[in-house]
Parts: C-alpha cells; structure tokens; sequence
C-alpha cells in the first residue's frame, strides 16, 4: 500500500455559451441562461472541494467564481487551461463550415493532427501546455480535492494525458456540456478515471 496522499480531480465542462453549438475556441463568449442552469445544476450536491482551478474564459471562470463564493473556496485562474485556438474555424458552426468546404469537419475529426482548421493551434502544442498545467497542479495540491472548470478540448487533452492516448485519438472522446469526469491518483499507483461525463 502507497503512503502517498491521495489527490482527486473532478474536471467540469462548461454549460452551453450564448451563441449555441459552435467551434468557439478561445473566442470568449459568457454562459447562457440554460448554460447557467447546467452548471448549477452539475455541482448539485457536490461537495468535498479544497480548491476550484478555472480556465480565464469567460464560460468557465464566470461560474467558478460564484461557486467558490458560495462555497467559500478559494479560486485560482489557470492561463494554460484556455481551450485550444481553432484559427479560422472559431466562431464558427458545423454547418456553416460544411457549406464552405465539404468534408472538412469530417477530415479534421478524422485525423485531428494532419487536418488542422487554418491558422490553428497545433494540436501537440495544446496537449503539452493542458499537461504542463495538469502536472503542475498535482504537485502543488497534492492530497486535496480539487475542481477544474475547463473546456472539451482541455478536458479530452487531460484525459489523453492520464490514459496515454495519442493527440490523434482524443477526439474520439466525448464531453458533454456541464458533464463531469473524476480522477483520482495517489503517484505511486498512477492514475484512475473513475468516472466520465456523468452529472454532478
């Protein structure tokens, strides 16, 4: 048996932004009403958090701010937890990219590394950046219970990290709005997903 604390990390994706479903990146779009209702209605119940950690975007920090008021725990801005930048897709929906080049979305998803939308982030780069900031936050808080409210993109990055799957097959993970996914991890043992996507 390890005598390393143990360290829990529930990673809570944001509630629906005004504007809908739409390749939004770091495009900094609030929370709508019925994002608003998502979230409140994800962390239900929820307790147990030392700490909440958000990404500075404002469908993220926005609600982790009032829940850690509500909660009284402190909140900490992570830069490196800003979802990942889509170039000239951002803002953009599904649809309307179809209409401009068909077969696109379809590509991309397919081989996210190869297929990049123009001007975007490099999907390595992302995934080191989400992992440097995931490893950091480990070492200083570990043995606590911790809360990131992040994106998709940040959250399929971490969950590749932890599961060792490649940059290539993240996207084949599925992250729901308000959805929240646990892991836990003592160093020693490594870590475990305890549960994915489920409601708070």
């Amino acid at each position: 048996m390890s005598d390393a604390p143990e360290t829990v990390i529930e990673l809570l994706r944001h509630g629906e932004p005004v504007g809908g479903s739409r390749y939004r990146g770091q495009v900094d779009d609030p929370l709508s009403e019925r994002g608003w209702q998502q979230m409140w209605q994800a962390v239900e119940g929820g307790s147990g958090w030392q700490r909440i950690v958000t990404s500075p975007l404002l469908r993220c920090r926005e609600f982790a701010l009032q829940l850690g008021e509500r909660l009284d725990v402190p909140v900490h801005d992570e830069a490196r937890f800003r979802e990942v930048g889509f170039g000239e897709w951002e803002g953009r929906t599904r649809s309307e990219l179809e209409q401009a080049q068909p077969g696109q979305v379809e590509r991309f998803y397919r081989d996210p590394v190869a297929h990049r939308p123009p001007g975007a982030e490099p999907l390595d780069a992302f995934v080191t950046r989400v992992g440097l900031a995931f490893n950091e936050l480990l070492g200083r808080h570990e043995g606590e219970t911790v809360l990131v409210v992040a994106h998709a993109g940040v959250i399929r990055a971490i969950l590749a990290h932890v599961l060792d799957i490649p940059p290539a097959s993240m996207y084949r993970i599925h992250v729901a709005n308000a959805g929240i996914s646990r892991i836990r991890t003592d160093r020693a043992r490594g870590f475990n997903l305890m549960s994915h996507g489920m409601p708070g």
